[in-house]
């Protein structure tokens, strides 16, 4: 299926830093709460199935990036305001999509 850039434009994309990261032992599947800083947006709170290569001390300060502009969805006792964005390693394994190089909050995939 093809979409036009018009489309693509509709999902926002921004970038954002990790500000903090707590386990969440409430979720169905291993997660990681999180908080993230996304510049002119404030601050969003996210849950991720990211626990097989990530710990949620090493998270925090991470740039990465994450859909703004999904309704927000309960996950248990979590408001997960944005997703966060990652691919699969071979095993099916979240890994997290992040820019190479220091970016202010809140830029814009284009």
């Amino acid at each position: 299926m093809t979409i036009s850039f018009d489309d693509f434009l509709k999902v926002d994309i921004r970038v954002a830093t990790i500000t903090r990261a707590e386990p969440f032992p409430e979720a169905r599947k291993p997660a990681i709460k999180l908080w993230l800083d996304v510049g002119v947006l404030g601050e969003r709170k996210s849950s991720a199935q990211i626990t097989r290569h990530y710990e949620p001390a090493q998270l925090v300060g991470k740039q990465v990036l994450c859909v703004v502009n999904f309704p927000p969805r309960q996950i248990g006792p979590v408001r997960s305001e944005v997703l966060v964005l990652g691919v699969p390693d071979p095993d099916g394994e979240v890994v997290l999509i992040r820019p190479d190089l220091d970016v202010p909050n809140g830029g814009r995939l284009y």
